[in-house]
This record gives structure tokens, sequence and C-alpha cells, in this order.
């Protein structure tokens, strides 16, 4: 039996990668993304890169900027898979203009975190039914420095696009954390981790202008390699936080990263999961 991977944004980029990986594996990959005609030309991209491939590729619409459409994209998981081994929390929205979701949070907040939050939930018994699984959600280096304001979770003060992604980001790994310290706590077999893709040219950067001189980017195909690792090595544990092995985890091969301080903050985890059930109505069993 096949294992089978959803990818969240994996139409463009670092989860092009990471679903053209796990499908050369031989892997079910659910190429899942808010465009349906980009969606449905990345799958067809993945099978002409590979033609003698033994995975498959299907894809599926999903709008991280809706809890609702977080909701129809689980419902349909649900019915459609009778299991899950791999969940790839990799979209993201970095630096765009300010604006909201549907469900009012600040887009970077509200697509990167709060959406991936909701749909780990909704597929939590899918996950758990199937030995081995993980859940790989992408941070970033930016998640240095970065503080959880609860008080700036919806544009309630100036717009700063690099401190609201630092935000968002910091709070995808506190997720992966705390969820995986809660999964230990009552003995689940589901894993959780993260992984970021050091400085790797990607569609991110469409919103940051001019990119400043002496700056080396890594392919998205590199970029990918620590999702990749974190999803497939076979000795890989929960919590693990995998990134590049270079200067600053800049650049390089993949290998263990480092977390920040901030996103091991016992209490500010705990108070930013309980705010997160709350907010979007998927309360952990």
């Amino acid at each position: 039996m096949k294992k089978t991977a959803i990818v969240t944004g994996a139409n463009t980029g670092l989860g092009y990668e990471t679903a053209r990986a796990l499908y050369l594996q031989g892997m079910h990959v659910i190429v899942a993304s808010r465009n349906a005609n980009k969606g449905q030309e990345a799958v067809e991209r993945i099978r002409a890169s590979a033609p003698d491939a033994k995975g498959e590729l299907e894809f599926s619409q999903l709008n991280l900027s809706s809890l609702e459409d977080v909701k129809t994209f689980a419902d349909w998981a649900n019915r459609h898979l009778d299991h899950l081994d791999l969940l790839i929390n990799n979209a993201g929205v970095m630096a765009a203009p300010p604006a909201r979701t549907h469900d009012g949070y600040e887009t970077q907040f509200g697509v990167n975190f709060v959406a991936h939050f909701a749909l780990t939930g909704r597929l939590f018994p899918l996950l758990e039914k199937t030995p081995g699984s993980r859940v790989v959600s992408l941070s970033s280096r930016m998640h240095r420095g970065a503080v959880i304001d609860f008080d700036n979770f919806a544009l309630e003060k100036p717009y700063d696009p690099g401190r609201e992604y630092g935000q968002s980001k910091l709070a995808k790994l506190i997720f992966a954390m705390e969820f995986d310290r809660r999964l230990r706590a009552k003995d689940r077999q589901l894993m959780s981790l993260a992984a970021h893709p050091g400085i790797s040219r990607t569609d991110l950067f469409r919103y940051q202008g001019q990119i400043p001189d002496g700056i080396k980017f890594m392919s998205a195909a590199d970029g990918a390699a620590p999702t990749v690792m974190a999803a497939t090595l076979a000795t890989a544990q929960g919590g693990q936080y995998f990134g590049p092995d270079g200067p600053g985890e800049a650049r390089g091969k993949p290998a263990l990263a480092r977390v920040d301080a901030a996103a091991s903050d016992v209490r500010t985890n705990s108070k930013l999961w309980h705010w997160a059930e709350e907010a979007t109505g998927v309360h952990y069993p």
C-alpha cells in the first residue's frame, strides 16, 4: 500500500519540490493549493518530469485564507482517504501587503499558523490511525527574534510585514513543538516535526522588491530538502527541527537546526495553543 501525503501550497516553490520528491519515492501525493489551474498544472509538470515514477498525484483545492474552506478540504480528505502518512504544512505568505483573512486575522498569521492549526486538528483522527504518521510544519530562520503578541493577531497595530511574518513563523514552530509535547504526553504514535528552508529562491519573495546584492539563494529543491528529511528520515524523532547546516542555517545540506528559546516557553506555548483552539473551534483529542 502506497504511503499518502498531503502537501499544502504544493503548486509552486518549496511545496512543489516537496511533493515531487515524495512522488519520486512512490507516494500518493495530494497537491493542495488555492488556485485550481496552477494546482492542476503542477500535477502535470511533476508527472512529466518523472514519467517512470511509481507514485500517484492528485489535486485538491484548499484556500487557507478561510477556516470554512479548511473544514471543507479536511472533510473531503477524511471521506476520500483511509490513511494519511504525512501532512506537510508547507503553504505560506511572506511580507504581503496588509490584509486580513476571511476570518479576520492578519494574513500571514492566519494562513501560516491559524489555518494549519485547524487543518491538522481536523485531520488528526486520520493521521493517528495511520502507523508511523508524521506532521511536518514549515517555520523560518525569522522565527528568531520574533515574539508572540496576543494583542496583534488581527492588524490591531500598525502593519510591519517583517514583524508579522516572524510572529507567524514563530507561532508555527511553537505549534510543531507544543503538538509533539502533547502527543508524547498521551503516548500517541503520531510525530510532529518542523523544518525551514534557509534562504531559498521561491515565489515568497515576490513582495520583497529589490533583493540586496550579495544574498546567495539555494534552489527551491535544495530548500525543500530539510522538509523531505523531516518527513522521511527513518531515525527522525518527534519535536526535531531541520534546516540547512551552513553558517546561520542560510544554506547547506539538511541537518538538525536550532530552535530559538522563544519557541520553548512553556507558558506562551500553552497560551497560544488554547487561543488557537478557541479561535478555530478545533479541539485536539
